[in-house]
């Protein structure tokens, strides 16, 4: 039996087709919820208590040590004024999780005002962040590490008992140095919501 002229493109298109459907990455879970800091959250179903001072929208922002990645020098973001601090506090720089949380900040938050100062806050070593970073080709966030004691963490009723990561967050601070948006992400293995963490971060950015 002869084959049609036009079965060659059928096969290839269908192959395509295949291909391009096994190559797609699985969409990640995004959490709309947030619980309280100091409370609890879950990491594949177990739960882990917060550890530390929970801070709520309308605190300032607590005083605590984080470490630059790019140079080791000591950061208090309690003491930045006229900028909004765009918080994104992962786990782990070096899972799939925070990866594309990572993404979403330097890639989409690239269409903010330069108020808007866009951070990765993680309990990895500097060293991890930079290596991360450049591997990445995010090098418009800042990162700064919460290695050493998580002391940041406990500031914001964040550190994971046991586990002893940050908890999966998004704070926002506006201008004069109070948090004025917070969410914690319920399961650590979701996503923070941060199409409402930007749209938070552009009104932050415009208010006198």
């Amino acid at each position: 039996m002869r084959m049609k002229p036009w079965y060659p493109c059928l096969i290839l298109l269908v192959a395509l087709a295949f291909v391009s459907c096994a190559a797609a990455p699985p969409k990640l879970p995004v959490d709309k919820h947030s619980v309280p800091a100091g409370s609890q959250v879950t990491f594949k179903g177990k739960t882990f208590r917060l550890l530390g001072d929970p801070v709520s929208v309308g605190d300032p922002l607590p005083s605590s040590l984080l470490v630059e990645s790019k140079d080791m020098s000591s950061v208090d973001l309690s003491k930045i004024r006229d900028r909004v601090l765009f918080l994104s506090i992962v786990p782990s720089i070096d899972t799939k999780v925070c990866e594309a949380q990572t993404h979403v900040l330097a890639e989409e938050g690239d269409e903010m005002s330069n108020i808007v100062e866009r951070i990765t806050v993680s309990r990895d070593t500097p060293f991890a962040q930079m290596r991360f970073a450049e591997a990445a080709g995010l090098d418009d966030v800042r990162y700064l590490s919460d290695y050493k004691q998580g002391t940041f963490g406990r500031s914001l009723g964040l550190l994971t008992d046991d586990l002893m990561l940050l908890a999966r967050a998004v704070v926002l601070v506006d201008k004069w140095g109070i948090v004025r948006y917070i969410q914690v992400v319920p399961e650590m293995t979701h996503l923070p919501d941060m199409d409402a963490a930007f749209k938070k971060a552009a009104e932050l950015a415009v208010e006198k």
